[in-house]
């Protein structure tokens, strides 16, 4: 059995390999990063077991998972994540997630999960998963050999008399990435998204034409439109990609001769045609910064880490967190600094010197000048006047 752990924290995705390897030597045990080392793991190895944490850089876990479940539909996913909070297990659960975990995760927790997903894995039919496997296959060869058609090259006297059949007309959409990066994630992104709306609108499939760009062949059902198609198309890209891109289609094709020409064509379009850009403003994105920050703010907490997470430039991440929350983004990170610090003032047993640890300051002193810029006392006098507060309400 083969297990992949997705977490941006080294000291994690290790303990939990530990902790699954020393019980279970002979499973496969795989570590990713981020989503995008995680893509590339899933596609070129069989996976079981996916344990996911929610906030990574550049997507979330439930979002990694929402957008390959469609493909990979076996996986048995497990969200790992440092928050309570209902409404995200509910989603985990509506993604189709087996379990939630919440960190520190226990060891004995950890290795029971693993054995009932195991049984239950262990418990399917073996023939299920060789159809899926040749089913697999033929797809791969089936959009290799069309993606070598519509460059233009030989095709080693491969039949594409059965694609033709079952698109008597069709039409072409090519998504096409602006970026100087590598874009394996985003690629698989086009892919599922692109799929998954042929299969609601049509029939059809999508390919990975060149490094930046998908091309995609639908025949649409009579009572759909492609209209309809690409806005929502257009609609999940600005959501999930984090690079500029566009969308590019053909009239109405009958002739599959015409499929390099046309391609050509669509090439050539895309230089006069202007890139689209991911939606940035979106509060969902800063309500991911916001979590992060909320769960971290004690550590050695960077604008350009937390602007990583959201896969934003840290200037723009800047611009939008201060649009969106009204604080600054040292600002909002004093501000819950502060905050949790009154709150361990009133425990009488803390030593300052803890508690400024705490918050997130190793040097009493700073801590000291920060808290009395922010309240106009030092921590030791909102000590002392909380402590006559609360023995004149008694």
């Amino acid at each position: 059995m083969n297990i992949l752990i997705v977490d941006d924290e080294l000291a994690i995705r290790e303990g939990i390999k530990r902790t699954i390897q020393k019980a279970y030597p002979q499973y496969g045990i795989y570590l990713a990063a981020n989503p995008d080392e995680a893509v590339q793991l899933l596609r070129g190895r069989p996976i079981d077991i996916v344990l996911t944490d929610i906030l990574m850089p550049g997507m979330t876990g439930l979002e990694l998972m929402q957008l390959t479940k469609a493909k990979y539909p076996n996986i048995k996913w497990v969200i790992i994540s440092a928050y309570s909070e209902f409404e995200y297990a509910k989603e985990a659960v509506r993604l189709g997630a087996v379990d939630y975990l919440l960190k520190p995760i226990g060891k004995d927790m950890l290795l029971e999960m693993i054995v009932r997903l195991s049984d239950k894995i262990g418990s399917e039919v073996e023939i299920v998963k060789e159809s899926k496997m040749l089913k697999n296959n033929l797809k791969f060869l089936r959009e290799a050999v069309f993606q070598r058609w519509a460059s233009g090259l030989n095709i080693g006297g491969m039949d594409m008399a059965s694609v033709i059949a079952n698109h008597q007309k069709f039409q072409l959409i090519m998504v096409k990435m602006e970026s100087d990066k590598l874009v394996h994630l985003e690629h698989f992104i086009i892919d599922n998204v692109l799929t998954e709306m042929m299969d609601t609108y049509g029939k059809g499939f999508a390919t990975s034409f060149d490094a930046k760009s998908v091309l995609g062949l639908i025949t649409i059902n009579e009572e759909k439109s492609i209209k309809a198609m690409l806005e929502q198309l257009r609609i999940h890209l600005k959501k999930y990609l984090r690079v500029p891109f566009q969308i590019l289609q053909t009239e109405v094709l009958y002739d599959f001769d015409a499929i390099p020409n046309e391609v050509r064509r669509m090439h050539q379009d895309s230089i006069s045609h202007e890139f689209e850009y991911y939606a940035t403003g979106g509060s969902q994105v800063i309500e991911v910064a916001l979590q992060y920050i909320r769960t971290y703010y004690n550590t050695d907490l960077t604008l350009e880490k937390v602007a990583s997470i959201v896969y934003l430039n840290p200037v723009y991440f800047s611009q939008v967190f201060k649009q969106k929350t009204g604080y600054g983004f040292k600002e909002y990170v004093i501000h819950l600094r502060m905050e949790q610090a009154k709150q361990l003032l009133i425990h009488p047993q803390l030593k300052l010197a803890d508690i400024s640890e705490k918050v997130g300051y190793q040097d009493v002193k700073h801590f000291t000048q920060v808290f009395r810029k922010k309240f106009n006392v030092t921590p030791t006098e909102y000590r002392q006047e909380h402590r006559i507060e609360v023995r004149t309400v008694r």
